[in-house]
Parts: C-alpha cells; sequence; structure tokens
C-alpha cells in the first residue's frame, strides 16, 4: 500500500468544512456572545435583576438561532450541528444543553457579591476546562459538545 503524496482537500458535509474550526474564530464567536451577554447584564437598570437572567437565557439558547448560527458564530462564520445520521441543524434544546456550563457561569455573576467570588473561583476553571477541552480535543469539541452531541463547523457562505 503506498502512501498519498499530495493532501487530498476536506470532504465537505451539507455544504460545511467537517475539519476542526480554527481556534481563533471560536474563541472569537464566543468572546462576542459573552459580550452580548455581558451589554444585557448591565441593562440592570432598566430591567432590574431580570437583566443577567436575560443574558443567561440567551447565552443557553445562542446556539439554536439562526440555523445553529448565535450572533458571534454568524459573525464568525461558524454553525453548530446535531451529529446524527445527518447533520441537523442545532435546536434550542440542543443549543441549551450545550451551553448549560458557560449558563452556570454566567449565572453566577446574577448573585450578589458571592456570584463574583464563584465567577473568579469556579467559573474561571470551567471556561479553562471548555477552552482547553476545544484546544486539545481533534475536533474541537468541548464538554457541553459531548453533553450534547453536537459540534461546531465552519459554514461556507452560500454560492
Amino acid at each position: 500500500m503506498t502512501e498519498p503524496t499530495e493532501s487530498v482537500p476536506a470532504m465537505e458535509i451539507n455544504g460545511q468544512n467537517p475539519e476542526k474550526p480554527e481556534l481563533f474564530n471560536r474563541y472569537l464567536a464566543k468572546f462576542i456572545d459573552l459580550l452580548l451577554v455581558l451589554a444585557l447584564a448591565k441593562l440592570d437598570r432598566v430591567f432590574g435583576f431580570i437583566a443577567p437572567l436575560i443574558g443567561m437565557t440567551y447565552i443557553l439558547i445562542s446556539d439554536g438561532l439562526s440555523q445553529g448560527r448565535s450572533l458571534g458564530k454568524n459573525l464568525v462564520g461558524l454553525q453548530v450541528v446535531i451529529e446524527r445520521d445527518i447533520l441537523l441543524p442545532c435546536n434550542f434544546k440542543h443549543s441549551t444543553l450545550r451551553n448549560l456550563p458557560i449558563g452556570v457561569v454566567v449565572l453566577f455573576l446574577v448573585i450578589p457579591f458571592w456570584g463574583w467570588v464563584l465567577f473568579f473561583t469556579l467559573g474561571l476553571v470551567i471556561l479553562g476546562v471548555e477552552a482547553y477541552q476545544i484546544y486539545q480535543d481533534p475536533s474541537g469539541l468541548r464538554l457541553g459538545d459531548l453533553i450534547a452531541e453536537t459540534r461546531v463547523l465552519e459554514k461556507k457562505p452560500p454560492g
């Protein structure tokens, strides 16, 4: 059996590249989503304590929006899919399962004083584990992806 001498182009599934997306793109998309959550949390003067809960709700369901594309993923060109016999865009149920670890971290920010203590101790550990998991996993799966049976793919622009 001979070794291939040139690389084979990546296979496409439903117009997506199934290889691990660039780490920078993954982190940038989540950063954009977390900025939106922080902006929503800052509306507490208008909406009171409910504003951070709106932000937490967004982070939980965000990957179920727009065919598996949160605002951050939409801007960066990524999509979350459910891995079944065929790839399906992420829905609200899978998005909630997938983002539960991050949702817990955002929930810490709702709790006065002790929430910040939890955020800077347990919350940063959770975020660090999630980021490291994306980095070291060959497919870029994080704990949330394993729980929800999802993965992030690069979404090619139409046409």
